[in-house]
């Protein structure tokens, strides 16, 4: 169970008996191209980037991922709630929880794909362009061609700080 004494949900660390659950949801998004389709196999092979929120009956309400591209750069990914869960401020938990492994794990910088533009907007990330990355490019061509002639999608990057040795907060500057 993920939830706290007053009885608020906590994001945790996906493992071995949410994939079919992750799969499952991300999937439930991808015809409106909301996400972009993941196999068992990628959900394995990232399992430990995976993140989820989870009700009191186990049942999977939420997740979200960190998607590597090199050790300066990562996205973050499949970020899905259920349905019967949304508008409870879950997605904005979701992305605080990205936001917080993303840092712990040094990255300067997420960034998103998204059409939930508001949502990262008060997320505090700022508009950007996916030609700022084009490791992504690649990957969308990679994957398919209409990929990246979706027009709705929006490009959200977000700075971060990290901590240093001694636990006090640094920032990272963008040129």
């Amino acid at each position: 169970m993920t939830g706290h004494a007053d009885g608020s949900l906590q994001v945790v660390h996906a493992d071995e008996g949410d994939i079919a659950d992750i799969v499952a949801l991300n999937n439930l998004f991808a015809p409106d191209g909301l996400t972009l389709h993941r196999s068992e196999a990628f959900v394995v092979a990232h399992l430990q980037d995976y993140q989820v929120v989870r009700a009191a009956n186990g049942s999977l309400l939420g997740q979200v991922a960190l998607d590597e591209y090199s050790p300066s750069l990562v996205e973050l990914v499949s970020l899905a709630v259920a349905p019967d869960a949304q508008g409870r401020g879950l997605g904005q938990q979701l992305i605080m929880a990205a936001e917080q492994l993303a840092r712990e794990r040094g990255y300067p910088e997420l960034f998103a794909i998204s059409l939930a533009e508001p949502l990262f907007l008060r997320m505090g990330f700022e508009e950007s362009t996916i030609l700022r990355y084009p490791e992504k490019i690649a990957r969308y061509r990679a994957i398919s061609r209409s990929e990246l002639s979706i027009g709705r999608k929006f490009c959200f990057a977000k700075r971060l700080t990290a901590t240093n040795g001694n636990n006090r907060p640094r920032a990272f500057h963008w040129p």
